[in-house]
């Protein structure tokens, strides 16, 4: 079943509860500009490619590769991910607009390699409407592969040159929110001895443990990966706690790592840290659940903010601006950002995920030459 069958099918049944968004966008949003669906029989290539917006350049954002329930759910999930990826380089002060893909994972075997080379020409065929890059799911290899088929890609290790996995430059703009918040937030001198619970220990999560456990915090930890957990036991003294106890681990703060949604009526209830900032992507099930946190006097640090390290590096790598301490330290700028917002936030009495949003899109507009 597609995407429209199985709107058209919801909508005739006379209940949209269940329907996430529309065809062209979220709810109550503008329209994306532009949404492709592609498809390739022939590698089984199923990819929805979502140009959010090109009012500051081109559309960048990398590409999700993940089993989803149905085809509208991904088609939801590109669409919030790729408004998200808009107010992203829009607070990081890049030159671009935001664009996501994902790609539906086939059932069963598939040439990988064929899979990609098609959705490279996907990418090619936006003729520069949209760049990807890494997300969940894909590697530099995938990246690499694609080249041959599109111009329009990022994030490849390059001989003598900067370029490659930006995992380490996410993280580290999720570790200097973290230091930033705790400073600012819970009124703490450092990093030594908090309490930071950590959902995920894939390729971000694991260097932001790095990061972390180097700046003396107390890990509490998950991930479906039980090796990742152990090794992360073994290295860093980390806590280990079931997937399903990690939101309501008894912390001082709360990073997400893994996939989005995680915020929502019925977590939020039994949180204990009163700081969020992690690397997932659409944390926030929805806008109100940002108004939830608020009200029970926890700070949610938006992760668009704090997660930009990534497309920082792929995009300077483009750009073929990047040198590896110029980007590290424009990263490292995030944290002056948190504390813009923090400050923005006590001026006006909004919402952090309300004033950063708002702040994202007064910048929605062409960079100044």
């Amino acid at each position: 079943m597609n995407a429209l069958t199985d709107l058209v099918r919801a909508l005739s049944a006379g209940s949209t509860e269940s329907i996430p968004t529309s065809l062209f966008g979220l709810p109550d949003q503008a329209p994306h500009e532009r949404v492709l669906l592609a498809a390739d029989p022939q590698t089984g290539l199923k990819a929805i490619l979502a140009v959010h917006s090109t009012a500051r350049g081109p559309a960048f954002g990398g590409c999700r590769f993940w089993t989803y329930d149905n085809e509208l759910a991904a088609l939801n999930d590109a669409l919030r991910l790729s408004q998200g990826m808009s107010l992203k380089n829009a607070l990081a002060q890049l030159p671009f607009g935001g664009g996501k893909a994902v790609i539906i994972k086939p059932a069963g075997h598939f040439d990988r390699p064929a899979l990609f080379a098609a959705f490279g020409r996907a990418v090619q065929s936006l003729d520069g409407a949209y760049i990807t890059a890494e997300d969940v799911g894909t590697t530099t290899a995938d990246m690499l592969g694609m080249q041959a088929h599109t111009q329009y890609v990022s994030g490849i290790p390059r001989a003598g040159a900067f370029g490659g996995d930006p995992s380490p430059k996410t993280a580290y703009g999720v570790f200097v929110s973290i230091d930033e918040g705790v400073k600012r937030v819970l009124g703490r001198s450092s990093l030594d001895g908090v309490r930071v619970a950590l959902q995920g220990l894939g390729a971000v999560g694991w260097h932001l443990a790095e990061y972390l456990h180097k700046a003396g915090a107390k890990l509490v930890v998950t991930d479906v990966d039980a090796a990742k957990v152990q090794r992360a036991q073994e290295q860093f003294g980390a806590v280990a706690v079931a997937t399903s106890d990690i939101l309501a681990a008894d912390v001082d703060v709360l990073a997400p790592c893994a996939l989005g949604a995680v915020l929502n009526q019925q977590s939020i209830a039994s949180l204990k840290a009163r700081l969020i900032a992690g690397a997932a992507n659409n944390q926030l099930a929805t806008a109100a659940d940002g108004d939830a946190l608020h009200a029970r006097g926890i700070t949610y640090l938006p992760d668009y903010l704090v997660n930009a390290g990534g497309i920082i590096s792929v995009a300077r790598e483009f750009r073929n601006e990047g040198e590896e301490q110029a980007v590290m330290t424009e990263v490292g700028l995030i944290r002056g950002r948190v504390a813009e917002l923090l400050e923005r936030v006590r001026a006006s009495g909004a919402t952090p995920a309300r004033e950063a949003d708002a702040w994202a899109r007064s910048l929605l507009v062409k960079p100044a030459a």
